[in-house]
C-alpha cells in the first residue's frame, strides 16, 4: 500500500474523492490466488472430514472412543454434539439431500465440498495440491514482505495503537459502521492489523504445521512434531479449528467490503486504484 508523504513539498496530500493507488501488483496477485486457495482447501477438507466425521485430543481416536466433536445423524435427525451439547441440525448438517433431492447421512452437505459427490481420494488431491500452493505463497510473501518492508510500515501495530482505549475506540467506530475517510482510509487500523497479523503469522503457520503433523511420513521424519500438538489426532482437532478461524476471517472480511462500499473496495484490489472515502466537512 502506497501513501503518499504529506510533508514532501512537491507532493499534494490526497483529500477526499481523489483516486489514488492502495494496492501494488504483488500484493493484488497474492490475495486473489489466495482466496481462490484457501476456498479450495476449506471445501475439500470438508469432504475429507466427512470420512469420519469426529474430532478427538490427544494420540489415538476411533468411533468408540469420546470426541469433543461429532457431526452426523441419528435416526431422521441431523445433529452436531460439542462436549455434551447435542443440536438438531437436520437438513444442514448430517442429514440432508443431495442435488437430486436423495437424502444423505454425511458431515457436510455437496454445495460445501469440493468434490460435491462423496470421494476422499478426490478431495485429499485438491487439498494437497493447494496446501504447497498454500506454502508457496507464504513463503513468497514473507520474502517480498522483507524487501519492500510492507510488513514492518503497514502492517505493525505503533505502541499507541495498542493501547486498550484506542483499540476499544476503533471497535466502537466500527459499531457505529464509521469507517475512516480522507487520506486515513488507506492505512490499515488498529483491527485490521491484529486480524491480519493473526492470520499471516498465526493461522497460516499453524494450519500447515498441524496439516504437516497428520502425514506418517512427516512423523517418521519430524516426530517432534507429534509432541508439540500432543498427538495426531489434537493436530487434527487444532487444523479443524484453525480452518473455521478461516472461515470466520473471510466471513468478517465480505461484511467489511460490502459495509465499506463493494465497487470501490473490489476495484482496488483488481486495478490498485481506489477512491478515498469524503471526508465529513466535504
Amino acid at each position: 500500500m502506497t501513501v503518499p508523504d504529506p510533508r514532501e513539498s512537491s507532493i499534494v496530500a490526497p483529500r477526499g474523492g481523489d483516486l489514488v493507488r492502495r494496492h501494488r501488483l504483488s500484493t493484488r496477485i497474492w490475495h486473489w490466488i489466495n482466496a481462490v486457495t484457501i476456498f479450495v482447501m476449506l471445501m475439500s477438507g470438508l469432504m475429507i472430514f466427512n470420512a469420519h466425521p469426529r474430532l478427538y485430543w490427544g494420540q489415538y481416536g476411533a468411533n468408540h472412543d469420546r470426541a469433543w466433536l461429532q457431526i452426523g445423524a441419528t435416526g431422521d435427525e441431523g445433529i452436531v454434539r460439542i462436549g455434551e451439547v447435542r443440536i438438531a441440525t437436520t437438513g444442514v448438517l448430517g442429514l440432508w439431500k443431495d442435488s437430486e433431492g436423495v437424502v444423505k447421512r454425511r458431515a457436510f452437505p455437496w454445495w460445501a465440498t469440493i468434490p460435491s459427490s462423496y470421494s476422499l481420494a478426490d478431495a485429499r488431491l485438491w487439498h494437497f495440491f493447494f496446501a504447497w500452493v498454500l506454502v508457496t505463497l507464504g513463503i513468497a510473501y514473507a520474502a517480498i514482505s522483507l524487501v519492500n518492508r510492507h510488513v514492518q510500515r503497514d502492517l505493525l501495530p505503533r505502541r499507541d495503537e495498542l493501547h486498550p482505549r484506542h483499540i476499544w475506540h476503533d471497535i466502537k467506530a466500527h459499531a457505529r459502521l464509521r469507517f475512516p475517510t480522507g487520506v486515513a482510509a488507506l492505512r490499515y487500523n488498529i483491527l485490521q492489523k491484529l486480524a491480519y497479523l493473526s492470520v499471516l503469522f498465526g493461522l497460516i503457520p499453524l494450519v500447515i504445521l498441524t496439516g504437516l503433523t497428520m502425514s506418517p511420513g512427516v512423523n517418521a521424519a519430524w516426530p517432534w512434531l507429534l509432541d508439540l500438538f500432543g498427538g495426531r489426532q489434537s493436530a487434527r482437532s487444532i487444523h479443524f479449528l484453525c480452518a473455521a478461524g478461516f472461515a470466520l476471517f473471510i466471513l468478517v472480511h465480505l461484511l467489511m467490503v460490502v459495509l465499506a462500499g463493494p465497487i470501490n473496495e473490489i476495484r482496488s484490489m483488481i486495478t490498485g486504484r481506489y477512491r478515498l472515502p469524503r471526508e465529513r466537512d466535504q
